[in-house]
């Protein structure tokens, strides 16, 4: 892009990585430089926690902020109930309401840590829910209302809609309502708070148009779409994912010391990138840090892994995990911060095999991925070579804990209650 922005906020947004497309640039960089730009994401409830998938728009909400304009943080309520069907092969389960609210409840604790509510400034963020005005809406008010300025041609247009279609997937009248859902919450944003500028995923792309197309429509308002790019590493994994599941952000999902251990596995080529994305520290020190090669590669994963922990889990979160990875992989020992299974006496009535303990212990995703991990040697308990897949643990094996890896870099202990 050879674009100059005028606002702080765009440079970031260029400078650091996060821009896949913007509706229009020009106008959004001059709404930017003109005054304070209220700004919403949308998380819908699907778990209780967001994983690291969302950090990169959490990220976006931040800076945001940082840069003197309003963040609004939108808790899916309403949509939650309908599911996006955006890029995906079939529909999302049905949640009850006291499921979407017990979700919504666990997905509001992790941005306190990245963004500042109720300052009394004009960029406080907001925190609102859609079923504020979705829950009760009037279904033949809403279809004269907002359903006449969509066009279904149009609608199927959309890759989100075309992929699945192409590909002969079902795509339920329930769900193909949930682009028009998340247009009207940019109206009604834009018309109780002033929201110029809907963020999201490039995989949001279509739903980001639709909803500035029916405010102008409606309240005949100019607003903005800005996408950010869906991140895979480079070895093409998807983000937010590791062999042994999600990569929560809720601590009473994922331990700080986990969540740092993903970080600090990071390639060797993602590390300049996510520097950038998810740290604050300066583009030159990203860069610098990001092109170090052999042993010293490893001194900018630990910065990298650090910095990430401190935003979501504190300073001290960081320190701890830090420590507990060189107490294990340097010294050998266990580390005060290993994550840890407990098991009750009730568990080991009749034993429990390696096996259970390394799925349990969240080192494998299934009993077939830890038998295949003890079959290729990297299954350890208490630094040995497991060989053998049946092994049953006791009582009487856990009267110390004992440490179970996966690898050289992954490791748990297990002890009794």
């Amino acid at each position: 892009m050879t674009y100059h922005p005028k606002s702080d906020f765009i440079r970031v947004m260029i400078e650091r990585g996060f821009l896949a497309d913007c509706t229009d640039y020009q106008g959004l960089d001059e709404a930017f430089a003109a005054g304070v730009v209220p700004a919403y994401i949308g998380f819908d409830a699907t778990a209780k926690s967001l994983h690291v998938g969302s950090l990169i728009q959490i990220m976006m909400l931040r800076w945001l902020q940082k840069t003197g304009h309003q963040p609004i943080t939108l808790m899916g309520g309403g949509t939650t109930k309908v599911g996006d069907p955006s890029f995906r092969a079939d529909e999302r389960p049905l949640l009850t309401t006291d499921q979407i609210d017990d979700n919504i409840s666990g997905i509001k604790k992790v941005f306190a840590a990245y963004i500042d509510y109720d300052t009394g400034e004009s960029n406080s963020a907001l925190m609102l829910n859609n079923a504020e005005w979705l829950n009760d809406l009037n279904y033949l008010d809403f279809l004269r209302d907002i359903g006449k300025h969509f066009s279904v041609n149009r609608m199927l247009s959309f890759e989100s809609v075309k992929s699945r279609l192409d590909r002969e997937q079902s795509l339920s009248f329930l769900e193909f309502n949930y682009m028009i859902l998340q247009a009207y919450d940019f109206l009604e944003l834009n018309r109780r708070y002033g929201c110029k500028l809907q963020m999201g995923g490039s995989d949001q792309w279509g739903n980001i148009v639709n909803g500035i197309d029916l405010t102008r429509r409606v309240l005949d308002h100019q607003i903005f779409g800005l996408t950010s790019p869906l991140l895979t590493t480079s070895d093409g994994k998807k983000m937010g994912k590791s062999l042994s599941g999600a990569i929560w952000l809720n601590s009473d999902m994922l331990s700080s010391y986990e969540f740092w251990q993903f970080w600090r596995n990071t390639t060797d080529a993602d590390v300049g990138r996510f520097l950038k994305l998810y740290t604050e520290l300066s583009i030159n020190e990203c860069d610098r840090l990001g092109a170090l090669k052999g042993v010293k590669i490893n001194e900018a994963k630990i910065i990298l892994a650090n910095e990430i922990t401190a935003l979501l889990h504190g300073i001290e979160a960081a320190k701890a995990a830090e420590r507990t990875a060189k107490e294990v992989f340097e010294k050998g020992g266990v580390g005060d911060n290993l994550p840890t299974l407990t098991l009750t006496a009730s568990d080991l009535t009749d034993g429990i095999s390696i096996v259970q303990l390394i799925v349990k212990s969240r080192l494998a995703g299934s009993g077939k991925e830890a038998k295949r991990l003890i079959l290729e040697g990297g299954a350890k308990m208490n630094d040995d070579i497991v060989t053998n897949a049946g092994m049953m643990i006791t009582v009487d094996d856990l009267t110390t804990p004992i440490k179970i890896s996966a690898g050289k870099k992954r490791h748990a202990l297990v002890q009794l209650s």
